[in-house]
């Protein structure tokens, strides 16, 4: 049943095509009962960046009378005065086959309903924002990686981009920037949540600010950005200025910023209020205790700031993280040292007393940057935990990027944190304030998101009864999306009475989204795509059915969609529900007479399936909030490196070429390289390990040695280059230590109870896991019963 890796190698080079759109199924059944016995849901995995639809080429058009009729709900538009000219020689772009996407450049607000749009110029854009918030309840060496970093990242930046910086330990400090004379920091405790109101009352920035500080200037009847008064110029012109302007003064700051210095009571750990914000710390710290990090309270302020200041304008808050929050709102963890951070099992019993009410301040801190339009990135470096699971909320539903490594000072961090602000191939493609309109067929309904988004509750006819995820509505808020942005729509199939009978039945079925966007450049963007897909009959007609299944977008929306379970339903068994649904998946599809496992065959559109499923049973993802967080953002492409890793050999004999994720690939005279998106591990045989020791690459009579040993190092640097988060690299040799990282990844064919079946150079996997032949030996044996 295992399918031939250099097969897949030879897929179409861009199985995303040039919609960016995904189906489970190419081919949807007409009825809920033969869609339910699909197993796998009716889902869509998109890239984005009455009826609302929007001009596309399966529309059909009355040229005579200047109307197009819409393919989803058959509404008749008529085409704007512009659109004067068309005929049958004569027709706009949209309506190109091979147009099914279409991105507009807006000069104003959008269409209206079912109105096609035209270009014009765009205004002056807004500039990017950056809001820095960075912990100080770190050791000198980490932070003095942090202040390489950030130089870096501010020289990258454009002259014209709005930076300002937070700095937090055991109490928050918002650093006027503005103040260039002298350094002028406002401080904030750490100890108690900070209302919004507060925050703006102590900076000067409410509606009647405190005597001595300027008042935010009101403008009721001025102009609006997306529905939004412009920023307020007292508070950006303090505490958010261009680069151009106080690059010297961020340049000082940096400098002279030291670790938190307030000392920690022995046996304590540093507190963290991290929900506030930052400045050199100088509590004691007892021995014992940890560090004090009021980390909640220093994304309020930083939140605060920003809602003043920009509201509806793309900003980000990029927070760089050292430790959990051990102080105030969002804390995880206590500041003493004999208390340990909660676990996996902790959270799955109930049995962690920090963690509802951080979730609690996070999902408020979540709504209000949804609703001013911002964006939360967090970095984390360190051994311990610092509380992403708490975090989720807020990262996932603003879009926010999330990286976490071992220390600021390792590659994986500081790799990542320069790719934000790379322009050129190496761009992110940074967008803000995006949002996401689904229309379809009248049989279709949208059950809801899995993703990085925000529902907008917008309710309606095209609504499911069932929701998965961001549900009960079919439009949704990202406030920051990238090039490799992608959300997971489920559809369900409701057919009405009328489509139900003979004559009266469509063979076609429209899916259309619409993504309006802020693009990094500034200006706002619409893009619209319109897919057609063909119904058929599930009971009589499997052929179709089977020809139009994606098997990996498949694999990546129940691994997305068993993650949602985890978190929502108690006590729920991933891996006895993924049994499950492989069972009865292989049974309605497969080829085999009954009670008969020999006979057992599968079609190739499902070939790799099992496959998948049995890596995403052994994988990190049912476990980690980190890992989670990335599956249910990234595109299908980068998701099945996460699920089932790639392994590519190098040696004398042979091109570098796909092999089987097995221990049985690994040989003496051979270099594997195993690509498992969050690591890239170059693993070299014992052979090879040997001759590299001795130095025969070193030789001019072993050049092509020499050749064979860099090989990988390439091929590795171009993953590394292109992926975000990046990747950490381990070189390693057979019987080393770290190479557990490609042990662990490879299927365990061959245990210490088979070791004497293993050919010389191979090498064997000390586990009682069972290996993918015996778990399909067992498949095939359930799925063919009576």
């Amino acid at each position: 049943m295992a399918a031939d890796p250099s097969a897949a190698a030879a897929a179409a080079p861009d199985p995303d095509g040039p919609d960016a759109v995904r189906l489970t199924w190419n081919a949807w059944p007409r009825s809920k009962v033969e869609a339910s016995r699909c197993v796998v849901p009716l889902a869509a995995a998109i890239s984005p960046p009455p009826c609302s639809a929007l001009l596309n080429p399966f529309a059909r058009v009355d040229f005579a009378a200047k109307i197009w009729i819409c393919p989803l709900c058959f509404s008749r538009n008529h085409f704007p005065p512009h659109y004067a000219a068309i005929s049958e020689s004569n027709v706009p772009a949209e309506l190109f086959p091979q147009c099914s996407t279409v991105e507009y450049l807006l000069a104003g607000a959008a269409p209206a309903a079912g109105v096609p749009l035209h270009q014009g110029g765009p205004p002056a854009p807004p500039p990017p924002v950056f809001l820095f918030v960075i912990d100080t309840c770190v050791i000198e060496e980490e932070l003095e990686y942090v202040k390489m970093s950030m130089r870096k990242a501010v020289a990258l930046l454009p002259e014209h981009a709005l930076v300002g910086l937070v700095t937090f330990g055991t109490q928050v400090h918002l650093h006027e920037l503005g103040f260039s004379d002298l350094s002028k920091i406002y401080v904030f405790r750490g100890t108690k949540e900070i209302s919004k109101e507060q925050i703006l009352d102590q900076l000067g920035l409410a509606g009647a600010g405190r005597p001595g500080f300027p008042k935010m200037p009101q403008q009721p009847g001025g102009p609006q950005i997306n529905g939004m008064h412009p920023p307020a110029t007292a508070g950006v012109t303090r505490f958010l200025l261009p680069v151009s302007d106080c690059e010297c003064t961020l340049s000082t700051l940096l400098d002279e910023l030291q670790p938190d210095q307030w000392p920690v009571e022995t046996g304590n750990r540093a507190i963290r209020c991290t929900g506030v914000a930052l400045s050199p710390d100088q509590w004691p710290v007892e021995t014992g205790n940890r560090a004090i990090r009021c980390t909640g309270v220093a994304l309020s302020v930083a939140a605060g700031l920003l809602g003043a200041c920009m509201p509806g304008t793309g900003a980000r808050i990029i927070a760089l993280l050292g430790g959990p929050c051990t102080e105030g709102p969002g804390m995880i963890v206590s500041k003493d040292l004999s208390e340990p951070v909660r676990s996996h099992k902790d959270l799955d019993k109930d049995a962690a007393p920090h963690f509802q009410k951080a979730v609690k301040f996070y999902d408020g801190l979540a709504k209000q940057l949804v609703s001013q339009g911002h964006v939360l990135d967090v970095f984390a470096s360190a051994l311990d935990q610092v509380g992403l699971a708490e975090m989720k909320v807020a990262i996932e539903r603003t879009g926010g990027l999330v990286v976490l490594s071992e220390s600021f000072g390792h590659s994986v961090f500081k790799d990542s944190f320069k790719r934000i602000f790379e322009g050129g191939e190496q761009s992110l493609d940074l967008s803000f304030n995006g949002t996401l309109e689904i229309n379809c067929s009248k049989d279709i309904k949208v059950q809801g998101i899995i993703g990085p988004c925000t529902s907008l509750e917008k309710k309606g006819a095209l609504c499911a009864d069932t929701v998965v995820g961001q549900g009960n509505t079919t439009a949704w808020k990202m406030c920051g999306l990238d090039r490799n942005t992608s959300l997971t729509v489920f559809f369900d199939v409701s057919p009405s009475e009328r489509s139900s009978q003979p004559g009266h039945q469509n063979p076609d079925l429209y899916i259309q989204f619409v993504t309006s966007y802020q693009h990094p450049e500034g200006q706002m963007r619409i893009r619209v795509t319109t897919i057609c897909r063909k119904w058929v009959d599930g009971s009589t007609n499997t052929e179709e059915l089977v020809e139009g299944f994606d098997q990996e977008t498949a694999a990546v929306v129940l691994a997305r969609y068993i993650s949602l379970k985890m978190e929502m339903e108690e006590e729920f068994d991933a891996t006895r529900w993924l049994d499950r649904s492989l069972i009865r998946l292989c049974s309605r599809f497969g080829d085999y007479r009954k009670d008969d496992p020999s006979s057992f065959s599968l079609h190739s559109n499902f070939s790799l399936f099992p496959q998948f499923m049995f890596n995403l049973r052994r994988s990190q993802f049912v476990q980690t909030a980190y890992f989670r967080m990335l599956l249910n953002r990234e595109s299908i492409t980068n998701s099945v490196a996460m699920i089932q890793p790639s392994l590519i050999s190098f040696s004398f004999d042979s091109p570098p070429s796909p092999v089987f994720l097995d221990v049985a690939s690994i040989a003496a005279d051979r270099i594997l390289l195993l690509d498992a998106y969050f690591s890239v591990v170059i693993f070299h045989g014992m052979t090879i390990a040997q001759w590299r020791n001795m130095g025969y690459q070193n030789q001019p009579e072993h050049q092509q040695f020499a050749q064979l040993l860099q090989a990988p190092h390439e091929e590795a640097q171009i993953i590394i280059k292109g992926r975000f988060p990046a990747p950490r690299l381990v070189v390693c040799d057979q019987h080393g230590s770290q190479a557990r990282f490609l042990l662990a990844k490879l299927n365990p064919s061959a245990t210490y109870n088979s070791a004497h079946d293993v050919p010389p150079g191979s090498d064997i996997i000390f586990t009682d896991d069972v290996s993918f032949q015996v778990f399909c030996e067992h498949l095939q044996r359930l799925a063919v019963q009576s």
